[in-house]
C-alpha cells in the first residue's frame, strides 16, 4: 500500500496489518445538509464521494445516480443499518479496491508510520482477477515472515473461519490481536493447502539495512529496503552517504520482498538516486496527470542495480520502474507483484473509513503496470523452495553470492562499472 501526504494510496488492495496515519479529506455537498446528523447523511457521503472521486466515469457500468435514490429512499434508524447500505452499494462497482469501513475497522486499517506495528508482519489483498485473499508480501523478520508465510500464498481461512467472500478489512480483525497470541492461518500454496499457528508480535520495524561488501564486481554497496516507512528516506540518505564516503564503486538496491508503503517516501529514494528525469505520473477519470520528477540532487550517480520479486509491489515497483525507465539502474530478478491502482482514504463524519479508487499509476515510459508488474532486465526466477531456503532456512545467505539473484546483480554490476570506467577513460 502506498499513501500519500494527500491521504492517497496506491496499490489499494493492500492492507497492513498495523496502522496508518491518513489526512482527513472530509466532502461535504449541499445534497447532504438535509440528512445532516442522521445515518442517511452518511450513505450520501460515501455516495457523493463515489460519484465525484471514482476512477471510472461510467461507475464500471453502473448507474450510479438510480444507486443514489435506492439507497436514500430507505428508512435508517441507526449508523448500523447505513453501514449494511454503503457496503452494498459499494459492492456494485464489483471493486475490491473500494471499500467501506466501520470506525473499529477503519482504526484497524490505519498504518502507524513510527515504524512499529502490533501483529503478525503480512500485508493482504484481495486478488483482482480471482477475488481471493492474498499475501502481497511478508515483512521482514516477523511472525509470518518466519513462520514461512510467501508473497502470492492465498489465505483460505483464519481461525477456522473461511475467507470465502471475506473482505480484507474483517481479516484484519480476524488476523490482528494481542501480542503473544496466536491465530492459524491455511494457506492455498501451488495448489496444496499448508498450516500455520503463528504468535502475535509487536514489531520493530527499521527500513533499510546496508553493508560495504567485497566482490568479484570490486567494493560496492548492498542496501535493502524492506519497507517505504516514513523513516525509510532518512535511513536510505545514511545509508548512500556512508557507503559513499567508503568510496565503493556501484550498487546494489535490494527491494525483494517489500510490499511497499508510503508514495512519498519512494519519490524521495527516487531522487537521491537519479539527477533528472519522470519518477511516477498519476492519472484519474479525466485523464490529468499529476507528476512527480527528479530534482537534480542525487547523492550517488554509480553504477546500480536493483533487485525485485513477486513480493516487490507498490512503492517498490514506482522506485524500480523510474529507475528502468530513466536507464539509471538495471533491473534483476522475477516479475514483481503488479499493483498500479491508486486510492483516497478519506475519514467520515462518524469515525469510519472509505476507500475509493481514484487513478492509477504509470512509470515514466507510460506502463500500466497494475496486474502486470516490472519485467526485470535480466529474470533470474526462483522457485518457491527455493525462495523459502534462501529466506527462511539459510537467511544469512541473502545478500551474498550463495543468493543467486544477489550473484547475478554483481555479475551485471560488474559490467557496468568496467563500462563506466572506459567510457570515464574515453572522455
Amino acid at each position: 500500500m502506498v499513501i500519500t501526504k494527500n491521504g492517497l494510496v496506491l496499490g489499494a488492495t493492500a492492507v497492513t496489518l498495523s496502522t496508518i496515519a491518513v489526512t482527513s479529506l472530509g466532502i461535504h455537498s449541499q445534497g447532504q445538509a438535509i440528512f445532516k446528523d442522521s445515518p442517511k447523511e452518511l450513505v450520501d457521503e460515501v455516495w457523493q464521494i463515489i460519484d465525484r472521486q471514482y476512477i471510472d466515469g461510467t461507475f464500471n457500468q453502473v448507474d450510479w445516480k438510480a444507486v443514489r435514490r435506492e439507497y436514500l429512499n430507505k428508512s435508517y434508524t441507526n449508523n448500523q443499518e447505513a453501514y449494511k447500505s454503503i457496503r452494498e452499494m459499494l459492492k456494485k462497482l464489483e471493486d475490491p479496491y473500494t471499500r467501506f469501513m466501520d470506525p473499529e475497522e477503519f482504526k484497524n486499517m490505519q498504518v502507524d508510520t513510527s515504524g512499529e506495528l502490533t501483529g503478525i508482519g503480512i500485508q493482504i489483498g484481495l486478488d483482482e482477477k480471482t477475488k481471493k485473499l492474498t499475501v502481497i508480501a511478508p515483512i521482514d523478520d516477523t511472525p509470518a515472515f518466519k513462520a514461512g508465510i510467501l508473497a502470492k500464498d492465498i489465505i483460505t481461512s483464519i481461525n477456522g473461519r473461511s475467507t470465502e467472500g471475506m473482505d480484507t478489512n474483517e481479516a484484519v480483525s480476524l488476523i490482528r490481536g494481542e501480542p503473544g497470541t496466536k491465530v492459524h492461518l491455511t494457506i492455498l500454496r501451488n495448489g496444496q493447502q499448508k498450516q500455520f499457528t503463528i504468535t502475535r508480535a509487536r514489531i520493530e520495524i527499521h527500513p533499510v539495512e546496508y553493508s560495504q561488501k567485497q566482490t568479484p564486481a570490486g567494493n560496492i554497496g548492498y542496501i535493502r529496503l524492506k519497507q517505504f516507512s516514513a523513516n525509510a528516506a532518512k535511513e536510505m540518505r545514511d545509508a548512500i552517504k556512508n557507503l559513499e564516503n567508503k568510496q565503493v564503486s556501484g550498487y546494489v538496491l535490494d527491494l525483494r520482498n517489500n510490499p511497499g508503503g508510503l508514495l512519498y517516501s519512494s519519490v524521495e529514494i527516487a531522487r537521491m538516486l537519479m539527477d533528472r528525469g519522470a519518477i511516477v505520473s498519476t492519472i484519474d477519470r479525466r485523464g490529468e496527470v499529476e507528476r512527480e520528477i527528479a530534482n537534480g540532487r542525487a547523492l550517488t550517480n554509480k553504477p546500480l542495480v536493483v533487485l525485485v520479486d513477486k513480493g516487490s509491489a507498490s512503492a517498490s515497483e514506482i522506485l524500480s520502474g523510474a529507475l528502468q525507465d530513466n536507464k539509471r539502474a538495471i533491473v534483476v530478478g522475477s516479475q514483481t507483484f503488479g499493483k498500479g491502482l491508486v486510492q483516497s482514504v478519506r475519514p467520515l463524519d462518524d469515525g469510519s473509513g472509505l476507500a475509493v479508487t481514484i487513478a492509477k499509476y504509470h512509470t515514466p515510459s507510460g506502463r500500466d503496470i497494475n496486474k502486470h508488474g516490472i519485467d526485470p532486465n535480466i529474470v533470474v526466477n526462483l522457485s518457491d523452495q527455493q525462495r523459502q531456503e534462501l529466506w527462511i532456512k539459510e537467511r544469512e545467505k541473502v545478500g551474498t553470492l550463495a543468493d543467486p539473484q544477489f550473484a547475478k546483480a554483481v555479475e551485471v554490476l560488474s559490467k557496468e562499472i568496467a563500462a563506466k570506467g572506459t567510457r570515464a577513460g574515453n572522455n
